[in-house]
C-alpha cells in the first residue's frame, strides 16, 4: 500500500487559512521550502491539517536521523518534563548534561582527552568552537572555504557562503576571517582533471598563508567535511588531509563542521570517519536532538579549557529535556544495524539518482556520502549552466504528489535528500518515484527529451 496519501489538492482549504495566519504575523525573512501544514508525524510520514499524508525528504532539514517522534525519544522527553524542565548549567549540575558531554566525549573521532560544551543551535556551537580556539591560540584570524554555511549570527553569518541568500544587507560583518577556494570537482574548468583541480586548491591553501594571513595570526581553519547548504560537496581528501598537516604543522585549531553531516546521514556516526581524520574540535547539532534543540562543541580538552570561567555557556545550553532526547537518539544512531540501514538509504539513493543522471539531462551532476544526497540540475551539461528555477518547479510538483523536497547548493539548484534513516525501501523508492515524475513532467515542458541508458 502506498505511504502518500492525497484526500484534498495540497495545500487544502485548513493549510491555506494556516499559510494565511502565518504571512500576517511572520516576518518575509523566514522562508519556506513547501507549503506543507503538518499536524502530526511519524518515522518518514507526515500528515497535514487536511488529512493528507506526505513523506518527508528533507527531514526537518537533516535533523530527523531518527525520523519524527520515536518512541525511545518521546518518552525520555515525557519522564524528563515531568521531573526537571530547566535549571541552567550555569546554576546548578544535572546528570543529563554531564552524560551527553562523557557520551559525545567517547564517540567523535580522535583518541585524545576531550571535554564538551553543549548549546541549543549549530550556530552557537560553531561561536563556541572559535572562541575556544582563539583563547586557545592567542590569534585572531579564521580561515573559511567557499561554499561553507556555519549559521546565521554575527560571526557565523560572516563564515557563511552564498551571499545572495544569507547575507545581502546584512553587513558589517565580522573581521579576521580569511575565506579560501574548497576544490568542487563537478564545477572545475574544463580542461583540468580531478586530480589538478585539487592539487590547485591545495596550492591555493598554502599559498593563503603569504598572500593572505601569517599562520602565526591564524587561530582556526573551519570545514564541514561535506558541503550542506553549499551543494552536499564531499571535501577531497587529499584537500582536507592538507587542511589537517598545515594545523599540526602551524598550532592552528582544526574544527570540523558536522552539524549537517554528522549522526549516521553519511553511513559513518561523524563524515570524518570516512576519512581517517581526527580534528581538534568538532561541531554537531541537528540529529544529535532528534528535534530537539541542542548543539555541542566537543574538543582536545586543552583547547576547550583555554576560556577563562565564565567565557562560555548560556541560558538554556544542554536543557535537561534537549540532553535526553540526545542520549537516546545517540544510543540509536550508534548501533551497528542502524548505521548499516543507514548505509542501506544511501545506496539506493545512489543507484537511482545515477539512474537519473542516464535517463535526464536536466541532471548534471550526482553526489553526496551515504544518505546524504544531492542531484545538480542544469540547462546544459556542457555549460553547466545552473538550472534554479526548474529546481524549484521540480520541488514544487513534487509537493503537489505529496513528497516534502528542498534545494540547497551554491546556486540553489539543487534537490537535496535527507530522509530519516528510518525510512522503508518501499518508502524511500516510492517519493523517488515521485520526483522523478515531477523532474520529467518539467523536461517535457522544456522540450527535452528522456535519454535512453
Amino acid at each position: 500500500m502506498a505511504s502518500i496519501q492525497l484526500k484534498t489538492p495540497v495545500p487544502g482549504p485548513k493549510s491555506q487559512a494556516m499559510l494565511a495566519r502565518r504571512a500576517a504575523a511572520v516576518p518575509n525573512g523566514l522562508g519556506r521550502a513547501t507549503d506543507v501544514v503538518v499536524e502530526r508525524a511519524e518515522g518518514a510520514l507526515v500528515h497535514d491539517v487536511d488529512g493528507n499524508t506526505f513523506l518527508d525528504f528533507v527531514g526537518g532539514i537533516g535533523v530527523l536521523a531518527v525520523g519524527h517522534c520515536p518512541p525511545t525519544v518521546v518518552q525520555a522527553v515525557q519522564r524528563q518534563a515531568a521531573a526537571v524542565i530547566h535549571m541552567g548549567s550555569l546554576v546548578g549540575t544535572y546528570e543529563s548534561y554531564v552524560r551527553l558531554c562523557e557520551l559525545l566525549n567517547e564517540i567523535t573521532p580522535g583518541d585524545f582527552p576531550k571535554k564538551t560544551l553543549l548549546a541549543n543551535t549549530g550556530a552557537e556551537a560553531v561561536e563556541t568552537a572559535v572562541k575556544a580556539a582563539r583563547a586557545f591560540t592567542r590569534r585572531p584570524g579564521v580561515i573559511c572555504f567557499e561554499g561553507g554555511y556555519h549559521g546565521r549570527t554575527l560571526l557565523t553569518l560572516s563564515l557563511t557562503s552564498k551571499y545572495g541568500l544569507f547575507k545581502k544587507t546584512m553587513g558589517p560583518f565580522a573581521s579576521d576571517i580569511v575565506r579560501l577556494p574548497m576544490p568542487n570537482v563537478y564545477r572545475r574548468p574544463a580542461s583540468v582533471t580531478e586530480e589538478q583541480h585539487i592539487d590547485f586548491g591545495i596550492q591555493q591553501l598554502e599559498q593563503a598563508f603569504t598572500a593572505q594571513v601569517d599562520p602565526s595570526e591564524v587561530a582556526a581553519i573551519i570545514i564541514e567535511p561535506v558541503q550542506g547548504e553549499g551543494g552536499f560537496v564531499p571535501v577531497p581528501p587529499r584537500f582536507l588531509q592538507r587542511i589537517r598537516e598545515l594545523c599540526t604543522q602551524h598550532g592552528i585549531v582544526m574544527i570540523a563542521d558536522e552539524v549537517q553531516c554528522g549522526f549516521a546521514r553519511t553511513g559513518r556516526l561523524f563524515a570524518l570517519e570516512h576519512y581517517g581524520i581526527a580534528p581538534d574540535i568538532i561541531v554537531t547539532a541537528k540529529s544529535l536532538g532528534a528535534g530537539m534543540p541542542i548543539s555541542a562543541t566537543t574538543g582536545r580538552a586543552e583547547i576547550m579549557d583555554a576560556t577563562h570561567t565564565g567565557g562560555m555557556g548560556g541560558t538554556y545550553g544542554g536543557n535537561p529535556v534537549t540532553c535526553v532526547a540526545a542520549i537516546a537518539a545517540i544510543e540509536m544512531m550508534r548501533q551497528p544495524a542502524f548505521l548499516a540501514r543507514a548505509e542501506r538509504v544511501g545506496q539506493i539513493l545512489r543507484e537511482t539518482l545515477e539512474d537519473w543522471k542516464r535517463k535526464h539531462p536536466l541532471v548534471g551532476d550526482v553526489r553526496g556520502l551515504g544518505a546524504m544526497m544531492l542531484v545538480e540540475l542544469v540547462k546544459d551539461r556542457a555549460t553547466k549552466e545552473p538550472a534554479p528555477d526548474e529546481t524549484l518547479a521540480i520541488i514544487k510538483g513534487a509537493f503537489q504528489r505529496g513528497v516534502i523536497a528542498m534545494r540547497a547548493g551554491l546556486f540553489t539548484n539543487g534537490i537535496r535528500f535527507l530522509p530519516p534513516l528510518t525510512i522503508t525501501d518501499e518508502q524511500l523508492r516510492e517519493g523517488l518515484a515521485v520526483i522523478e515524475a515531477s523532474l520529467a513532467e518539467v523536461e517535457a515542458k522544456m522540450g527535452l527529451a528522456l535519454q535512453h541508458a
